[in-house]
This record gives structure tokens, sequence and C-alpha cells, in this order.
């Protein structure tokens, strides 16, 4: 349904008081007379402008504004200023988060005052009449976080407006009709704020790209890119440049590494991967040590500083895997060819290479660039059949050739070897204090039009924490190697910092609920009782809600080249040295172990931290798209399943309604309270429960309940459950 558009006839200014001192506001430092103001409000009849000059002779009578000159005013400044991100509910309210504050300030939506979500704003801080709480005007929008929004556009004869995708968009977007870039009525578009009028109720933006119809597959994935400003493509130029590049394997080259083409190596990982950028080897030496390797892709050899290529690998900053593709940080002849370490062939590779014994200790370390071979390429699923069956056998139905078939003996002596040396370093790691995170992952088998066929979970078994500790390992030590031999050297860290009181006391009280207790008195319990939470929840239907929230209760892990440790893994030094196909970070991190291997001083650490700065934000952006593909495909999955009765867990119980999460699939949507026709429901916050007024019906959090899909909207990606009622259970 359009929504139709009135425009105001000009009888009078509204809110003009209000208005008039949040333009003073806005500017304090600026004075204003009567036409500036009248200007700023896109009127200039006689009418309009006795109202303005009317109202700042009451303002001033009552000292709200001062004239400094004649016939000149300034807002009379009585309160304290301070600026923070504004992070904006689907309502309309939202809250500011400020370092100057303990507890995020509450804004009011009639006190937004034309700011977004993501914003950078300033603002003042008042106390609520009721509650005596923390309340908040924004006075000043200081940097817009987005500009570009995707939508519908619906066009008029003379205008055009775009209603956006994102419910944090709370106005619709006026678009003039020379600016709809030949789009058609209820295109899916691009569209960039150009302008918010003082006097306008909505944005002024242009359409910069028809992204196509809604609803049809490709169209709302590049949507999803589009919405965070992720790209799709690489320019032409980007290409061009990469199938330049000489990808060959020279022995000038070779000579300036250290060979290791005849180590036994190989390569584990999934059975759909296009790109390999790790590889192990091993070898028992004489002394009775194992050598083991960790080769890593050398993305640096290829990409080198000041190219267009590089410039666009650090502005994507990491590829992105959404449901049904990878949009990768580097074209296809880097990704899936030269730097991918693909079976029987020569690669330049970067690599740490470790001397240990039987109890992982580490007697000799090596860092450096190398060239390797690899010998062969296993799935996850081979590798976990030799591991468990401790036989170099791979059943059909996990290998890759669709055949029964052995596998050298050398290769699975060495599997299981190193299985056993990754369960003792897993071990040491959780002593320790590392927190495991083995959180359930979606899964979609997708016919060939990309549609949803099936669900299924992924799973971490044997053979990907095998892969996990040596990747782990390597990451530790290149950044020990740097961080600890000269801390004033700079490197690009991976840090994570120990978690907020007041999330770990969030997520105490939700998981009571289901029976559990946490002990947070030192970091040592805290990490204990975590983990022992997460081992308890296993296999029960609250696990993927408990998961989820005690991942929630962390802080963000991030990259910066101040170093204060790795809360999670619990490690001093971390960095990420392994990725760097997929990666920038790690990219960065090879330059700069070099430059340090070859003696080179400490480089610019300012530099460095805004590189780190970008990549973190690029990797929070990629995170959102990936989460919203995922949610996409649930969405177009459940369309063919409305008939269907579904057992679910209740994951969020809000005043609007219950939110469910459906037991075999993950999916999750939400019961509005309007649909609960059995009683009159009201929410119970210390609960976490809605609670019926006469039958004292209660559906709480981590009941189980049937529910059926009442409506799906991929376009705004949301999913409308009936309750059926509660799951019975036995007598």
């Amino acid at each position: 349904m359009t929504r139709k558009k009135k425009r105001k006839s000009k009888k009078g200014i509204s809110n003009l008081t209000n208005t008039i001192l949040s333009i003073l506001k806005k500017d304090r430092n600026q004075s204003f007379n009567y036409k500036q103001i009248a200007a700023k409000l896109g009127v200039n009849d006689a009418s309009s402008r006795n109202q303005i000059i009317k109202t700042l002779a009451k303002l001033a009578a009552k000292q709200e504004i001062v004239q400094v000159d004649r016939g000149k005013f300034k807002a009379v400044i009585n309160t304290e200023y301070h600026t923070g991100t504004l992070d904006l509910s689907a309502k309309g309210s939202g809250y500011i988060i400020c370092d100057a504050f303990d507890d995020d300030i509450f804004i009011a939506s009639n006190n937004i005052n034309k700011a977004l979500d993501g914003d950078e704003v300033e603002f003042y801080v008042y106390k609520r009449k009721k509650r005596g709480k923390l309340e908040g005007e924004i006075t000043n929008i200081i940097k817009r976080d987005k500009s570009e929004y995707v939508g519908v556009i619906q066009i008029h004869s003379n205008y055009a407006f775009v209603i956006a995708d994102s419910t944090k968009m709370y106005k619709d977007i006026f678009i003039p009709i020379n600016k709809t870039f030949k789009a058609e009525d209820g295109d899916k578009v691009l569209v960039k704020l150009e302008d918010w009028p003082e006097n306008a109720d909505s944005p002024y933006g242009k359409v910069i790209q028809v992204l196509g119809k809604p609803g049809d597959h490709n169209t709302e994935i590049h949507s999803i890119l589009a919405e965070y400003g992720l790209p799709h493509e690489f320019p032409q130029e980007v290409e061009a440049f990469a199938n330049k590049l000489d990808t060959s394997i020279t022995e000038e080259e070779i000579a300036k590494r250290r060979d290791m083409r005849e180590d036994l190596t190989f390569t584990i990982d999934p059975k759909d991967a296009k790109d390999f950028d790790d590889a192990l080897s091993f070898e028992v030496l004489d002394n009775g040590l194992y050598e083991i390797g960790i080769h890593i892709a050398d993305v640096s050899h290829y990409l080198q500083e000041g190219t267009v290529l590089d410039d666009e690998a650090y502005e994507r900053a990491t590829s992105i895997y959404l449901v049904d593709r990878v949009v990768p940080m580097l074209p296809e002849v880097l990704s899936n060819k030269a730097c991918s370490l693909r079976p029987h062939e020569e690669k330049y590779t970067f690599s740490a290479v470790f001397q240990m014994n039987d109890k992982c200790e580490i007697k000799n370390e090596w860092f450096g660039r190398t060239v390797t071979y690899s010998d062969a390429r296993y799935a996850y699923e081979e590798a976990q059949a030799i591991i468990e069956s401790r036989t170099n056998e791979i059943p059909k139905d996990v290998s890759l050739t669709g055949k029964v078939y052995k596998t050298d003996q050398k290769l699975a002596d060495a599997i299981l070897k190193m299985d056993e040396l990754a369960k003792i370093m897993r071990k040491k790691r959780m002593s320790s204090g590392a927190i495991s995170f083995d959180k359930v992952e979606v899964k979609f088998n997708l016919d060939q039009e990309n549609n949803p066929v099936g669900v299924f979970f992924k799973t971490s078994k044997d053979a990907n924490k095998l892969i996990e500790e040596f990747m782990l390992l390597a990451n530790r030590k290149v950044s020990e190697f740097i961080g600890k031999k000269d801390p004033k050297k700079t490197f690009v860290y991976r840090v994570h910092d120990e978690p907020d009181d007041s999330k770990l006391a969030s997520l105490q009280g939700i998981v009571s609920k289901f029976g559990y207790k946490l002990n947070f008195k030192d970091r040592k319990t805290t990490s204990a009782s975590l983990n022992n939470l997460l081992k308890e929840v296993n296999g029960k239907k609250e696990q993927n809600l408990v998961d989820t929230l005690a991942i929630r209760s962390m802080s963000k892990a991030e990259y910066t080249t101040h170093n204060i440790g790795h809360y999670g893994l619990a490690f001093d030094y971390y960095s990420h040295f392994t990725s760097p196909i997929r990666r920038y970070p790690d990219v960065m991190a090879h330059r700069l172990l070099q430059h340090y291997l070859d003696g080179g001083k400490s480089v610019n650490e300012e530099a460095y931290e805004d590189k780190c700065n970008h990549s973190s934000a690029m990797e929070n952006l990629a995170t959102k798209a990936e989460r919203d593909s995922i949610k996409y495909m649930q969405i177009k999955f459940m369309q063919d399943h409305k008939d269907d009765e579904f057992l679910g867990v209740i994951s969020g119980v809000t005043d609007w309604g219950i939110y469910v999460e459906i037991i075999s699939n993950k999916c999750e949507g939400m019961v509005s309270v309007r649909d609960m026709k059995d009683d009159h429901y009201a929410f119970d916050q210390d609960q976490y429960a809605m609670v019926g007024r006469n039958t004292k019906n209660m559906y709480q959090l981590g009941d189980e309940v049937i529910v059926k899909v009442k409506n799906t909207d991929l376009i705004k990606k949301h999913l409308d459950f009936n309750l059926i009622g509660k799951k019975e259970t036995d007598a």
C-alpha cells in the first residue's frame, strides 16, 4: 500500500518556538537575525517573518535567548553538553552511549531532532520527572554514521519517496522527481541522503542505484550488501591489475626463501572451500621432537602497497560470507589460484615452524618466508573419519571423491599425532581460563536457483579443533615474537577486553530462570563457570539462546596497536596471521613481521591504529551483512512451510510480544501480544514473561511452545508467528 504525503498549508509555522531554539542551540557560537532564521525555515512571506520577529521577542523577554547585536540573537547556554553515539530503536526512541556516564542516556522520540541511528551527536542531560532517571535531548549532529539507505521507491506525479528497509530509519526519504535515476515505482533502490532542511519533515535524497524488484533473490542479496556500503564486484581496473600479476614460481624467488617442498604437507578445509590459505607440515626429528609447520599463503608477495589492488583490499578489509556466495577481499586470480595452497602445487608461503615434544612444550621456533608443496587436500569430514577410525581409510559417504579410498599412511599418522597434540594444547588453554564458545552455525542446502531446501547445523569436531589449535598457536607465537621481544615496536594485535560487569549480571539473571548459576568472583571463576554453563546447556532446548546471550555478554574483539591481551582465549599476546586471503589485518601482520625480521625500525603507530580501526569497522559491517543473509534465507525457507506447526523456545519477551526460536531450524519470529487472543497479556519484566491478566497463564523465557507461520516478509526480513500453545508435558 502506498503512503500519500500531504503538504501543509502555510497558515502558520508549527512549533516555531522550539524550532528557533533548536536553530540557535545548534550553532550556539553564531548569532542570527529574523531573516537568517526565515531562510533556514524556507519561508519568505510577510506573515511568517512577523511570526519569527514576535517569537524572538518573547524568547528574549523570557531570557531563553539574548540579543547580542541589533536584531541578532544567540541561545542562552546554561547547561553542560556531551557527545556520544545514538543507538536508535525501531520505535523511534533511543539511547546515547557516552563514556561520561555509567548508563546509556534515554532519548525520547521527540528529542531525537533529526539524528539517525549510529550518528555521533551532541546532547544535554536532564532528570526525568517521574522516576528521576537521566534523559537527554540531542542538540546537534556532529557526524552522520551513514548517508546511504536501501528501500522501495514510491513514485508520484511530481516527487517520490523511498521507504527504507531498515526499521531504524524512522522517516521516509523525499526524492525530487529529477533524482529518481530512472527507477520505476516499486523498485528497490539505493538512495543517498543530501539534505534535511529545518522545516522539512523528511530528509531529501537522490537514487544512486536501482537494485531490482523486491523479493528477487539477487536483488535482496545485493540490497543486504548495499545497506552496509559493501561491494559485490571488483572495479575493472582492479581485476585488470590482478590478472597482469606474475604468479609463476621462479628459481630466483625460491632462492630467497626456506625451501620446505620436501616436508610432508597437507590442508584441511570445508569440503566446498575454494581458497586454502593455510597448510600444516609434519616431521618427526631424530631427537624425538616433532617439527610442525603452519604455512600461510604469502599474499603480501603479490599485494604490494601503493597499488590499486592493495587499496581495494584495504577498503574491503575482509571477505564477506553470505549464505549463497562469498564476496572476496581479493580477486579470484589470487584468492582461488595463486594464493590458494592447492594440492600438488608449489606455492609461496609465510611460515611459523615449531619444534615441540609430546607435552607440547616448544623447544624451537622459526618465522619467515618459505616455498611449500601440498601433498594432499582433506575435507574436515575426511580428517574426522581418520581421527575416529584411527585408520587411513576414508569412507565413501565423507570422501571428496565419492568413493572409499585409503590415504597415504604417513599422512594419516601425521593427522593422528597432530590431533593428540591439539587436544593437549586445548586442555592447557582451557585450564588457563579460555572460554569455549562452540556456537552452532546455521547452514542451508540450496537448489540450483539458490532456494533453501533444507537446514542443517555446523558443529566443531576434532578435525576442526585440530586446525583451530595450530592456527591459534601461530597467531599467538607471532604476536609474542614481536610484542614480548620488543613491546615498543608497532604491531597489529587482535585484542579482547574483559566482559562488562552489568552484562554478566544480566546474563546471570536470565540463565537463573533455567536453573543455572554463575560465579563472577574473579577472572578464573568467571571463565570456569561460563565454560560449565556452556557445557551444561549443550544439546538442550535452550542451548542456542544461552550460547547467544553468553557471547553477547562478552566484549567485542577488535584490532589495535595497543595490546591488552585476549580475554576469551586467555592469551597475553594474540594477532591474526593465518588468513591473509580473507583478512587485511593478517596482511599487515605479515608485512610488519617481515619488516622486523629484516631489521627494520618501528613503523608509525598512529597510521597503523587508523588501519586497525578501519579493519574492525569493516569486520563489524560484514558480520551484520552475514547475519542478514541468514535471516533472509530463514524467512525464505519458512515461506514454504506456512501450513506446518513447529516446536520452538521462547527466546525473548518484550511488552509488544514474545520471540520464538524454532528448535529444528533456528528460525526466529515474533508472536504479537495482539494475537494472543485467549487473555489480556502484560509483560512482567522481573519474570521475563508475558502473563495473562485473568488466567494468570504465563509464557516465560525458555518455555517450549508450538507456533505456526502467520506472515513472512522477505523485504523487512521479518517473521510473524501465530501461537498455538505450550508444549504438552508428560504427566
